[in-house]
């Protein structure tokens, strides 16, 4: 039989019980989608991306390139560009306007399919 805790004021305790938390799998990384040998050139080229001086800051890079994931419908990148944009300082809402955003750009792309 299971013991239960008794609520405490730092522990209040409940009296449901915890729904097991779902296993989240985790979508490769950008990097394990590129063979082997092609990583250091990838590695080289994502330095000069992000790291070499431009009009844009890194945020607005972040934000591209979290528009341009979703597009792609790349979601390891997603995930990545995400953490990074997080780290950066980007807000919940900067990043959910991105891909509002994206998603409408998308969608136009799909429609332009249909036009004659």
């Amino acid at each position: 039989m299971e013991r239960k805790e008794t609520p405490t004021a730092d522990n209040p305790g409940t009296d449901k019980e915890e729904a097991p938390k779902a296993k989240r799998t985790r979508s490769p990384g950008s990097m394990s989608m590129i063979e082997p040998r092609f990583r250091n050139i990838y590695k080289q080229f994502y330095k000069e991306s992000y790291f070499t001086p431009t009009t844009l800051d890194l945020k607005t890079k972040e934000l591209i390139a979290i528009g341009a994931s979703l597009v792609a419908k790349c979601e390891g990148c997603l995930e990545g560009h995400i953490k990074k944009a997080v780290e950066l300082g980007l807000t919940k809402q900067e990043i959910s306007d991105i891909v509002d955003m994206s998603d409408k750009a998308a969608i136009k792309l799909d429609l332009h399919h249909f036009d004659e």
